[in-house]
């Protein structure tokens, strides 16, 4: 009897501390995650393990959430365009992701396409990832244009490269920020490509896996913020 009235004390006790700590014992689990872009969001030119995607997977992993490995739909080369019918191509399902990241435009910038039909697609875009974010804008987030100004292939024309990748961002951070719509500006690490040559890949172009490191750094309390709601 005094063994079953010690266990009783031990479960109202634990009961009270759960209602009082429920950060503590709520894990979200399974979350999905669907990456949405092009070279920079398939990880061109590093291991799988070192896209971007996969490291904030695995980050969150190993604070309170669990991430199951994320859904990338992106291509090398892909304009806004050509994401719009990846996705349409991959049948991606409405309503079944609990986050969603979109970086799109450094190749409309380099193909010299226009900012009127960018800021056209990009919105459409948004649109979509809300839809697969079960129509909740809280739970897409959208990352700025990397400057390839800033490595060795793009450093003998690194102002004019600049100029415009500033004028793209400028245009999606404005769209993103009147929807209400986390943004990450990541542009800025970057543009430290030349100064650390290890931030910048084999292929002398792509971000590196130090590099996307860095991105995970700067992004990784702003979506577990987004996953935890």
């Amino acid at each position: 009897m005094r063994i079953l009235k010690i266990l009783f004390l031990f479960l109202i006790l634990t009961s009270a501390n759960c209602k009082k700590n429920p950060d503590t014992v709520l894990v979200k689990k399974n979350i999905s995650y669907l990456a949405l872009g092009d070279s920079y969001t398939i990880g061109q030119s590093v291991s799988a393990s070192e896209r971007y995607p996969v490291i904030l997977a695995d980050r969150l992993s190993d604070a309170d959430v669990s991430v199951a490995p994320p859904r990338i739909i992106a291509t090398t080369g892909w304009t806004t365009n050509n994401l719009k019918n990846g996705i349409i191509s991959a049948g991606i399902d409405k309503n079944k992701y609990d986050v969603v990241s979109l970086l799109i435009g450094v190749n409309n910038q380099f193909q010299g396409r226009s900012i009127t039909e960018y800021k056209t697609q990009f919105t459409e875009l948004l649109q979509m990832s809300i839809s697969f974010a079960y129509g909740n804008k809280d739970k897409v987030f959208v990352i700025s244009i990397p400057d390839y100004g800033y490595t060795p292939f793009g450093h003998n024309n690194q102002a004019k490269i600049s100029s415009s990748i500033d004028q793209f961002n400028a245009v999606n951070k404005a769209i993103v920020d009147s929807m209400g719509i986390k943004y990450f500006d990541i542009t800025s690490i970057s543009r430290n490509g030349l100064l650390d040559p290890e931030l910048v890949a084999g292929d002398g172009l792509h971000p590196s896996g130090k590099q996307y490191q860095q991105w995970v750094d700067l992004m990784a309390s702003g979506v577990r913020a987004i996953v935890k709601k």
